[in-house]
């Protein structure tokens, strides 16, 4: 019996299994943590600190840094930029 995915796109192979959206939310949330993490690494900011600039607690900002926590804010991800001296972008794509 042939594989019906096979030669397919994983994107359609996603949607046909309804959780496109989800594993994107997932990636884009795993990449946007590791970039505020990376920063922090590069700019020598502790959690409490950057917690601190964001006026926010260190449990949000665990919450932020967390792969797998895909409900966040524009408004933490902006707080989160400027604690670092960054613009947040987003836009969306065809």
């Amino acid at each position: 019996m042939a594989n019906k995915h096979m030669g397919g796109r994983f994107d359609e192979f996603l949607s046909e299994e309804a959780i496109l959206e989800e594993v994107t939310a997932t990636a884009m949330k795993r990449v946007i943590a590791w970039q505020i993490a990376e920063e922090m690494k590069a700019q020598k900011i502790s959690k409490t600190a950057m917690a601190s600039r964001m006026n926010t607690s260190r449990a949000a900002l665990n919450r932020l840094l967390d792969e797998t926590d895909t409900s966040l804010t524009l408004t933490t991800l902006a707080s989160a930029a400027a604690a670092l001296g960054k613009h947040f972008r987003l836009e969306l794509a065809a």
